[in-house]
């Protein structure tokens, strides 16, 4: 049995596999407003924001600010009329039973996914979801990733250990939100866009979810 007693997980990219129900939608609805990029950049950007807020993900393609409400709410719409493309990582669902049944464990989410989102688009279509301790989605925090506000909430809310949490995610800026959080780092190898960019900054290497339970 491992040493970490609190598991935060990231869900796009860590817990579910949503890149082609967001990002083929973030690029159509960009193009319906004159904002229209290469392959290559579509797949760069795509790597560089997937994961992140929306809000955060127009600020960084430099999408005028009187506009991103609108682009957010189109791709939202899009995107979930596309939810057939999401999918749970196999071994996910057992992995985290098995944490939640374990002693002295606790377990939570950490998401830049707004809460209705996360209610309506997530939560209703997958059962372990009734097995997290707490969730913090966007709306709970001042600041999304790589900021570590929602990694400090979680453990705040469940009076957890810096030294015995680890928080699980896909991307750089999961990396950076943990380690900014002074908390440990789980690195979703079997997710991740970019896993060279996590693989040598991270305290733990999952290479499949089942792998969560040896730390």
């Amino acid at each position: 049995m491992g040493k970490m007693k609190t598991f935060i997980f990231d869900i796009d990219g860590t817990l579910i596999d949503s890149y082609e129900m967001y990002m083929p939608a973030l690029f159509t609805v960009l193009a319906k407003h004159g904002y229209h990029y290469s392959h290559e950049q579509e797949v760069e950007y795509g790597h560089q924001t997937f994961g992140i807020s929306g809000k955060d993900t127009l600020r960084i393609l430099n999408i005028p600010e009187q506009e991103q409400a609108t682009i957010q709410h189109e791709w939202s719409q899009l995107a979930f009329q596309h939810e057939e493309r999401q999918h749970v990582f196999p071994g996910i669902p057992q992995a985290i039973d098995d944490l939640s049944h374990r002693q002295n464990t606790q377990i939570a989410i950490g998401t830049s996914k707004p809460l209705h989102d996360f209610k309506q688009h997530f939560a209703k279509h997958y059962f372990f979801t009734d097995l997290f301790d707490e969730v913090v989605t966007i709306d709970n925090v001042k600041h999304g990733k790589p900021e570590p506000d929602m990694v400090i909430k979680a453990m705040e809310d469940l009076h957890a250990d810096p030294k015995t949490t680890v928080y699980v995610g896909d991307t750089i800026n999961d990396l950076k939100a943990a380690h900014a959080a002074n908390v440990n780092f789980a690195a979703a190898l079997y997710g991740a866009k970019n896993p060279e960019k996590i693989h040598d900054g991270a305290e733990f290497l999952l290479h499949h979810p089942t792998d969560l339970l040896t730390i």
